[in-house]
């Protein structure tokens, strides 16, 4: 006590004289030990000395409301302090253990001393007793703690930390707190309390919230709770969404500030008893007429923003009462005839989930959503807009299966790692909840290996694409023959070579998609040597067709090695290899007779997923399925659909042989995100073969071979468009069944429908 009384220069108004401090006034005592001083607004100066930690029986310190200066000292281990109270002096700083063996401490008070920064230290849990905690202007910085909660501190009932540098949001451990009175007004960091304040709702003892002068986000939290809420100041933020009605039916509520923020919805109308800061014009309310209700429209959009959290960037233009007035247009909102047709919040910074009151907007027909963080599951509610014809949610994180839409309604779902995913272990290609095995596609890859199911469908997609690819090749080989033969139809042939009788010659033989084992067998006269023609529901091709047509599998005819070993696919002009590809495509009707019996099901849209994968690996240059990759590029569809998501990543995706300028990006661009839509999940969501060919004659309606041969004996001008020089082919065969154009549509290259092929394909069809 004598160190203190020399610290604070011995003032006379004090009175602390003699050798007793039991005697001084403002000093109480018990059993000759100090316990209570009590020396606030004495006009004091001086400072605190070290040794007041030794006054171990002290239950009250209070000191607030004068001039002291310097550090304050330590007083770890008062196990006994209760009350502390240094407010309103000019105290330099406090030390991290200063709390520290304060089981007893109920009030602490250290608001508007000009400390160094400082945060809120460990030791305060020590004072597990605390009701009270003050430190208002006290230079305090970083983010609220997460202990000060109903476990640390059973008993708080206030927290008081205004006009300091806290940052972040409010903690999840307030909920369920025993705070009365919340103070966090008025930061002066540069970020301020932000986030949402949602926390609040679980904060039932409230009687008074002061959050006004922060960054804070988000809509309002549910009300229902504070049935003691008196004081509520929230203005100068940017909260957004409906005012809830629940506040509105707080009985003992008695001041609102609403102002400067970014509020929706119908101005909400108090009761008569309740003190109301809320300037028109400084919200975003449809009106500023208090308990006007909105239009209906507005009501419906708002509620779909809900589900989105209410964003601020929908909130800065989702006001007003009218989305569709010119002077006050709604963003990502167009609209006809006073009526939404289309909602484009692509790239909006959405998050949250998708409201299935979208359907309750009768004429909408573009609902695009893409390129935001979006969860959940796309609404099955939105099958019901009969107007709807595209809805694209790529590139969020969405999950669940895709709802079962009209045919007519274009749904991009690329970019969403986990849309589709089913439990079940293993289902057929075209199931409903599967996923074609080896390809990724969006289930789980580790049921795929674990399936030996899985891995029979992989390969016979592999096969599948060794076929076509072969069949490209016998294709031209025959072309370069003098009219070695007449092909009667694409899904009946037997090519036999002139060296069919070479011992070494290996045949690869498919069985037929008919039931049909008539034969009916023709030859042409060549030179030397005849080449026999066979029409039977069989195709066997020999090894030497192959040898001829790759010279001997020449190292120089390599164009590339895909997922079972080298193929007629890879080549660093991307427009030879978008023809060759076009070229496959044009014919896969062909090939897909030859290629049912293998799997048993084999459908149109199981060719288009198939398709999709070699469109991949003509992108990238890499296999279906590589097992020299890490765990998560294992399979092309999931890497290449990642890839895809972002622009860099995508850019090094591009197989580096391929000559890149800023046509053939566009170009690949183009068929990256055909093959995302051709290898989508579910088989009704792909596009039928003839929108296939339509996107990729546009890339490659000129084509010109690198060394057009100056022998070619079909006079055909290379200059001219492919449609074209396909016609010229089935001229000089004079065959028009065998690749004749679909229709009188010049502009595709579609190959007749084979006997059998049903007149057309639907959703149904496709599974």
């Amino acid at each position: 006590m004598m160190k203190l009384r020399d610290s604070l220069g011995n003032p006379s108004t004090l009175g602390w004289s003699g050798s007793d401090p039991c005697k001084w006034l403002h000093v109480e005592c018990l059993n000759d030990r100090v316990t209570r001083i009590q020396i606030g607004n004495q006009n004091l100066q001086g400072t605190l000395p070290p040794e007041l930690k030794n006054l171990t029986q002290l239950i009250k310190f209070e000191v607030m409301d004068n001039q002291l200066t310097g550090a304050l000292p330590s007083l770890s281990g008062l196990s006994s302090l209760q009350v502390l109270f240094l407010h309103n002096n000019s105290l330099s700083s406090i030390p991290p253990d200063f709390f520290a063996g304060m089981t007893s401490l109920n009030s602490v008070y250290l608001d508007y001393n000009p400390f160094e920064s400082w945060e809120i230290p460990e030791s305060l849990k020590d004072a597990s007793a605390l009701r009270e905690f003050s430190a208002n202007g006290a230079n305090v910085i970083g983010k609220i703690p997460e202990f000060f909660n109903s476990i640390v501190f059973t008993g708080m009932e206030s927290l008081h930390l205004a006009f300091n540098y806290l940052e972040g949001g409010l903690p999840l451990s307030f909920s369920g707190s025993t705070i009365q009175s919340l103070w966090l007004n008025g930061q002066k960091s540069n970020s301020r309390l932000n986030g949402t304040i949602s926390i609040l709702q679980n904060m039932t003892s409230l009687n008074e919230i002061w959050l006004q002068g922060n960054h804070f986000t988000g809509p309002l939290p549910d009300f229902s709770g504070m049935v003691s809420l008196k004081v509520l100041n929230l203005r100068d933020n940017s909260l957004t969404g409906v005012v809830p009605p629940s506040l509105l039916s707080v009985s003992t509520l008695s001041v609102v500030n609403f102002t400067n923020n970014k509020l929706q919805g119908p101005m909400p109308s108090f009761a008569k008893t309740v003190s109301v800061d809320m300037i028109p014009g400084t919200n975003n309310f449809c009106s500023d007429n208090p308990g006007v209700a909105c239009n209906a429209t507005v009501d419906v959009l708002l509620s779909v923003a809900k589900k989105f959290g209410y964003p601020a960037s929908l909130a800065d233009f989702w006001k007003g009462n009218d989305p569709c007035t010119s002077t006050q247009a709604w963003k990502g909102i167009s609209c006809a005839g006073g009526d939404i047709l289309v909602i484009n919040l692509k790239k909006a910074g959405l998050s949250g989930t998708i409201s299935s009151n979208f359907s309750l907007i009768p004429r909408l027909q573009k609902l695009i959503l893409s390129d935001n963080m979006l969860t959940g599951t796309i609404p099955d509610e939105l099958t019901s807009l009969s107007n709807l014809t595209l809805l694209d949610v790529s590139n969020n994180k969405l999950s669940g299966q895709i709802p079962k839409f009209r045919s007519n309604v274009q749904v991009e779902y690329g970019g969403n790692p986990d849309i589709g995913k089913s439990s079940t272990s293993y289902a057929p290609p075209g199931a409903p909840g599967s996923t074609p095995s080896g390809t990724g596609g969006g289930s789980d890859d580790s049921v795929n290996k674990k399936s030996s199911s899985g891995k029979i469908v992989g390969s016979v997609i592999g096969v599948v694409g060794v076929f076509c690819v072969a069949g490209l090749g016998v294709f031209f080989y025959s072309r370069k023959q003098k009219r070695s033969s007449k092909v009667q139809s694409p899904n009946m042939i037997i090519i036999h070579p002139r060296c069919s009788s070479d011992q070494d010659a290996v045949k690869i033989t498919v069985a037929g998609s008919s039931t049909n084992s008539g034969v009916e067998s023709f030859t042409d006269s060549v030179g030397a040597s005849d080449i026999h023609v066979v029409k039977t529901e069989n195709m066997v091709i020999s090894i030497q067709v192959l040898r001829n047509v790759t010279n001997n599998f020449s190292e120089e005819n390599i164009l590339g090695k895909g997922g079972f070993g080298t193929d007629f696919l890879f080549e660093n002009s991307f427009p030879c290899r978008l023809l060759m590809a076009k070229t496959l495509q044009n014919h896969h009707q062909s090939f897909l007779s030859v290629y049912g019996p293998l799997t048993g099901r084999v459908t149109t849209k199981v060719d288009v997923f198939s398709f999709g994968v070699i469109l991949m690996e003509m992108i990238t240059g890499r296999k279906a399925l590589d097992v020299t990759q890490p765990e998560d590029s294992l399979h092309l569809v999931t890497w290449f659909r990642r890839m895809h998501v972002n622009k860099d990543a995508f850019r090094k995706a591009i197989d580096p042989t391929i000559t890149l300028d800023e046509e053939t990006l566009g170009s690949i661009s183009t068929v990256a995100d055909l093959a995302g839509h051709c290898t989508v999940r579910e088989p009704y969501q792909r596009p039928d073969m003839g929108h296939v060919v339509n996107v990729l004659s546009s890339l490659v309606e000129i084509w010109k071979p690198a060394e057009p041969d100056s022998d070619d004996m079909y006079g055909i001008d290379f200059e001219m468009p492919l449609p074209e020089v396909l016609l010229k082919w089935q001229a000089f065969d004079g065959n028009s069944s065998s690749f004749l154009p679909s229709g009188d549509n010049t502009q595709t290259s579609i190959p007749t429908r084979p006997s059998g092929f049903a007149e057309s394909f639907t959703s149904a069809d496709g599974r």
